[in-house]
């Protein structure tokens, strides 16, 4: 994490998502977002979210409901070869995402059989 203006805290998450997102947000490969920390020094999935939909628009909606900001049913999110969808989406991510040396991958579930 960087410092940013007035003591802000920045992070530089990067952010992995499922073909069909990409296409959606017509973007390729990885992205790097620059995230600013909530109070206290943290950053979450809710504050990476925010930062995606701003940047991209057309995805707000897609990974999390707009009405009450939780996850969609089919939606995963992992780092750290752990699965993070069943946090609170405000619950602080890994320090080794925070920092850029894991990536959080955002995938879609399968069901059926």
């Amino acid at each position: 994490m960087s410092g940013g203006v007035e003591g802000t805290r920045t992070a530089q998450v990067r952010l992995a998502l499922p073909h069909h997102i990409r296409n959606l947000a017509r973007t390729a490969g990885e992205l790097v977002l620059e995230v600013e920390a909530e109070p206290g020094g943290e950053v979450s999935i809710a504050t990476v979210l925010t930062v995606l939909e701003a940047r991209f628009p057309v995805l707000r909606g897609t990974l999390r409901d707009q009405a009450t900001g939780r996850r969609r049913p089919f939606v995963r999110f992992f780092a750290c070869q752990n699965d993070l969808s069943h946090q609170p989406m405000t619950a602080p991510l890994p320090r080794e995402v925070v920092e850029g040396r894991e990536v959080l991958t955002v995938l879609g579930a399968m069901a059926g059989g």
